[in-house]
């Protein structure tokens, strides 16, 4: 299969279970319950977990290499650690396997755990918008569809400037640490989002007929009385969404980046994570404030792989490749995470200790 074939079929079917999964189970509008998030963000990550092991048997559809010589070119040409000395062609394309499967697995933690810093500024958005919660889906689906198409077009573009000009990737890593240690030093309040004299909203005001409200969850309508074309602050909204979607994959993608250099396997753990990300925003909405320091473990995920980007030949002498990185994220998120749990443990105890006793 050649690589443009393999790329249709999987956005064939991505698309598929995208239809499946809006058309049957979500065809009327209303208020995603937490069960119901909590299903199908564990459908979305099981699937995403079956990738991984399609990749380990059969990852080599990809870019089908026919020769132990066309896995060294693959390999060279986006700049793989693969040793495959001394093996035979069965033995080089399980490790190349092996090798890929574990890029986009590692891929897709750093994209799944950075996006969720935006999923948080979603929130934002829609609270400052007030938008209704029924009318959530909405606008998440519209906006991973048009994440979809940014990223593609991001993701080979930005593969083709990074094989034409290296010293792209230093650049890229420069600005990850800045990104890490703005999330570090930044205070609460400076998420606020006053949506009222953003760019974006003027900008919108100035060329469209901007309805002052809401009309039946419409992007856009036709009035009757003057028949013309009017967007509603629903449509405002997504516009902010796809915004601050673009402004983050400034940052996650370059950061995947910095495990591989192989397009499609970047594309394709970036899909599975946004794709992931609309039943995850309602598990976030539901449960936000528990997870407090997970912001600063966003920060410090930002900073490592922009040295990892920056310093790579001191963090290959040192053995720390696609498995390593892995471990690394895995364990910074793990830490962020119990250490807001354990805040909110620690914050109940005190809540209740401070209560004055009935006896």
């Amino acid at each position: 299969m050649s690589e443009q074939i393999f790329f249709a079929v999987f956005i064939g079917v991505i698309f598929l279970i995208l239809a499946f999964d809006l058309g049957v189970f979500q065809r009327e509008k209303h208020e995603v319950s937490f069960r119901e998030a909590l299903v199908w963000t564990s459908v979305w990550f099981g699937l995403s977990i079956g990738f991984y092991f399609f990749l380990k048997f059969y990852g080599h559809w990809i870019h089908n290499p026919k020769s132990i010589d066309e896995i060294l070119y693959i390999t060279e040409k986006y700049r793989q650690k693969l040793d495959i000395t001394g093996l035979s062609f069965d033995q080089a394309l399980q490790r190349y396997r092996n090798l890929i499967a574990l890029e986009y697995l590692t891929g897709y933690f750093i994209e799944y755990s950075l996006s969720a810093d935006n999923l948080f500024v979603i929130l934002l958005i829609f609270r400052n918008f007030g938008v209704r919660k029924r009318d959530y889906k909405t606008i998440l689906i519209w906006g991973i569809l048009g994440a979809v198409i940014f990223r593609f077009t991001f993701i080979f573009l930005g593969a083709e400037l990074i094989q034409r000009f290296h010293f792209l990737l230093y650049l890229f890593g420069a600005f990850l640490m800045y990104s890490g240690f703005k999330v570090l030093t930044s205070k609460k309040g400076d998420e606020d989002i006053t949506p009222e004299g953003h760019p974006l909203v003027r900008l919108t005001s100035k060329y469209l007929n901007v309805f002052p409200r809401n009309v039946k969850s419409l992007l856009m309508f036709r009035h009757p009385d003057d028949r013309k074309t009017y967007v509603t602050p629903l449509f405002i909204v997504l516009l902010l969404v796809e915004f601050s979607d673009i402004i983050f994959a400034v940052d996650s993608v370059p950061a995947i980046f910095s495990i591989t250099l192989d397009p499609y396997i970047v594309f394709f753990s970036n899909i599975f994570a946004i794709l992931g990300l609309r039943s995850l925003f309602f598990l976030l909405a539901k449960v936000v404030d528990l997870f407090h320091y997970l912001t600063y473990g966003l920060g410090i995920l930002l900073i490592f792989i922009g040295l990892k980007l920056v310093f790579e030949h001191y963090f290959d002498l040192w053995g720390i490749q696609a498995f390593e990185s892995l471990m690394v994220v895995v364990l910074i998120l793990a830490l962020s995470i119990a250490a807001s749990l354990i805040r909110s443990r620690v914050l109940i105890w005190k809540d209740k200790k401070s209560r004055p006793s009935l006896k």
